[in-house]
């Protein structure tokens, strides 16, 4: 607990905390996703509860979902998780000078806290290793405070999700867990307001266009987006003062 209360009086701590807190509505969004899915998927209570609680690897769950239905032999759930998940290693090369003054132990802790949002965030705040003691444990105390409050958001809003799998009708199956994955990645990209425009310009248009033939309305909502932020952006451009980016 005397930790835990220092961890959090740390100031780098609650930075890393704050800035994933920026981002946590679209992680918290896959969460619940990922709980609808697993709920969707078979699986017994017991197991879908407790890979809530400990696989924190949302492509990979979702990869391996399907093949856990299906029946397929584990040695290919294993094969899919591992391909899907190929990308942290590269996260792990290149953290590797950052951590390798831990213990095997903490760095095996704090890797699977790490997801691609915290590593970005992370990276971003940090682009080169401590080069002392102080320094090194500024960087780990930034990490801790983005990790927990990515894996809490994670956490309980996937159980949410096996929670409210429940109410949503059998027939949606997996369907339904996919627009909230868009959901999720919306929620993580809308970060300016020409970004937001761009999302309800895409919506709106999709489905006003909805009745055209072979999901039309999906490229009508993209090229109304597309056409609106250009639109935007040369009018800002031209604008004195105005630097928002999309």
């Amino acid at each position: 607990m005397n930790r835990l209360l220092r961890l959090w009086r740390d100031e780098e701590f609650r930075t890393g905390a704050r800035e994933m807190a920026s981002v946590a509505p679209g992680l918290a969004s896959w969460g619940l996703m990922t709980g609808v899915a697993m709920a969707n998927s078979g699986m017994s209570t017991v197991e879908v509860l407790m890979m809530g609680v400990l696989v924190y690897a949302g492509s990979s769950q979702l990869a391996a979902l399907p093949l856990i239905a299906a029946g397929a032999p584990l040695w290919v759930v294993l094969a899919t998780a591992f391909c899907v998940n190929l990308r942290f290693v590269v996260f792990s090369a290149h953290l590797r000078d950052y951590m390798m003054h831990l213990s095997l132990p903490q760095r095996l802790w704090r890797g699977y806290l790490t997801t691609d949002l915290t590593y970005v965030l992370f990276v971003q705040r940090h682009p080169k290793p401590g080069e002392n003691a102080a320094q090194h444990q500024q960087q780990m105390n930034y990490l801790l405070g983005s990790c927990a409050l990515g894996w809490v958001s994670w956490t309980t809003l996937s159980l949410v999700g096996i929670g409210f799998a429940h109410a949503i009708p059998q027939a949606w199956g997996l369907g339904f867990a996919g627009i909230l994955a868009l959901l999720g990645i919306l929620c993580s990209l809308v970060s300016t307001r020409l970004r937001a425009l761009s999302a309800v310009v895409a919506g709106t248009a999709a489905v006003a266009a909805f009745a055209l033939p072979l999901k039309l309305n999906i490229l009508v909502g993209i090229a109304a987006a597309v056409c609106v932020c250009m639109l935007l952006e040369k009018t800002a451009s031209a604008a004195p003062g105005t630097n928002e980016k999309a």
